[in-house]
């Protein structure tokens, strides 16, 4: 019996080894997959590189998921992960000096997380490779999404799993432009995503430009709705009768004419 306990004890402690050993060089191309499954092969990881803990890799796109992959933002982004998160705790680090502000922190446990403040700058061009209409309007400028703290949490939504946001996002769209309007630049927004758990209220403003947008909507359980105006600025009516009358239709408010702009999804 004594013999036995010994076999036993030395089956286990290799098999402990080897799966140390596994995760320890579990290659970072392995998490391609699960982001593909995960965004139904529109969004990946592209020429990864390193492991599990600490590795690299660019995020790519594909509107359909089964276009051609385009990186859609610049750079790499490196990340570092705590191997004690075998043991609930989640520790992670990422960077892209041509992105984000600063490192972004992220710690917690398996349920919960919490992500530290910073900004990240995302190029209007790539945003053509989500599809349409963004691949119609080729949008350019310089967009920057920023946040304070944020905390997440798995949650059910219906059947499935999901993730609860806490936390305030603003997206700067500034000196935006579009291949459909002579007007460069139109003109410079920002929206604002209030989110209290599968939910973000959304606010659109114009901060200057030709072009004013404005609206609200909300986002929820993955559904999109917005409901808001665009219009021309004063001496911009003409120059940009073209681009607005493919937003939506024309309509009256307050002796103005202006365009509804209604989205849902």
């Amino acid at each position: 019996m004594r013999r036995l306990g010994r076999v036993l004890i030395w089956l286990v402690a290799a098999g402990l080894s080897a799966v140390i050993t596994v995760l320890a060089f579990l290659p970072a191309a392995w998490l391609a997959p699960l982001l593909e499954s995960r965004t139904g092969g529109r969004l990946t990881l592209g020429d990864a590189q390193g492991s599990l803990w600490q590795g690299s890799a660019f995020i790519g796109a594909a509107p359909s998921g089964k276009d051609a992959v385009a990186a859609l933002l610049p750079g790499r982004f490196s990340w570092h992960l705590s191997p004690l998160v075998l043991l609930g705790r989640l520790d992670a680090k990422l960077e892209n000096a041509q992105v984000l502000s600063n490192t972004v922190s992220i710690s917690g446990s398996w349920s919960e997380w919490t992500v530290s403040p910073s900004s990240m700058l995302l190029p209007a061009e790539r945003l053509s490779a989500l599809g349409a209409p963004l691949n119609t309007l080729q949008p350019s400028g310089k967009m920057q999404l920023g946040w304070q703290q944020l905390t997440l949490a798995r949650t059910k939504v219906g059947n499935a799993d999901g993730v609860a946001l806490h936390g305030v996002m603003t997206l700067d769209l500034l000196a935006m432009a579009s291949r459909l309007s002579p007007v460069k630049p139109l003109g410079s927004y920002r929206m604002r995503l209030d989110w209290q758990g599968t939910q973000a209220a959304m606010t659109l403003t114009t901060l200057g430009g030709a072009m004013l947008l404005n609206g609200s909507g909300k986002l929820q359980n993955g559904h999109f709705q917005f409901s808001g105006t665009a219009e021309a600025a004063v001496g911009q009516e003409e120059k940009l009768a073209t681009l607005l009358s493919l937003l939506g239709q024309r309509r009256q408010m307050n002796g103005r004419n202006v365009i509804g702009l209604e989205f849902k999804s």
